[in-house]
């Protein structure tokens, strides 16, 4: 099986390994499952989630291929990259939901990319935990750095974190 590039995807250690793009409203927050008019998440090994507030919630993990171990070779073959988030609402506020994953050459300029556009969730309709997952194929030599960056903020402005939920965040190649 191969192995998540992302560092602390479920959020057991807070904030660390985040870069805060993007940190408006009350800002981001770990929150343990459920949490306030929150969902069952599908694994008990999953016990935290990231929270978005009022105003645009964006983190961000840039991982190095070449420091996670990988050779340029491995790398130039174009193995197949798979990104996958979980995100889910509350039942009492709407959100929006966004994610952004970019391969990268060695000086950081877009080979491909993906991006999840906004996706509102509905608190009278289905806002459980749901999976976003994408598989980049035949993007050319070079890759070397991978991007992703998620987040979201809640539809009624409301003070406190009541925008979207992100947790189990994955990146991997199948090298």
């Amino acid at each position: 099986m191969a192995r998540n590039l992302l560092r602390n995807p479920c959020g057991n250690e807070q904030l660390e390994s985040w870069e805060l793009t993007e940190n408006g409203g009350n800002q981001w927050k770990v929150e343990d499952m459920p949490g306030d008019c929150g969902h069952d998440f599908c694994t008990e090994e999953v016990t935290k989630y990231f929270a978005t507030s009022f105003e645009l919630c964006l983190k961000r993990q840039v991982i190095d291929l070449i420091e996670e171990g990988y050779s340029p070779e491995q790398l130039d073959a174009q193995p197949p990259v798979t990104v996958k988030d979980w995100f889910c609402g509350r039942t009492d506020c709407g959100c929006t939901y966004q994610m952004t994953s970019c391969l990268l050459d060695e000086n950081k300029e877009v080979l491909q990319d993906y991006i999840h556009d906004p996706e509102t969730l509905d608190p009278e309709a289905d806002s459980s935990w749901r999976q976003v997952t994408h598989t980049f194929y035949d993007y050319g030599p070079g890759m070397r750095f991978i991007s992703f960056e998620h987040g979201g903020c809640d539809t009624s402005f409301w003070e406190g974190w009541f925008g979207v939920r992100v947790t189990g965040s994955s990146v991997t190649l199948d090298v």
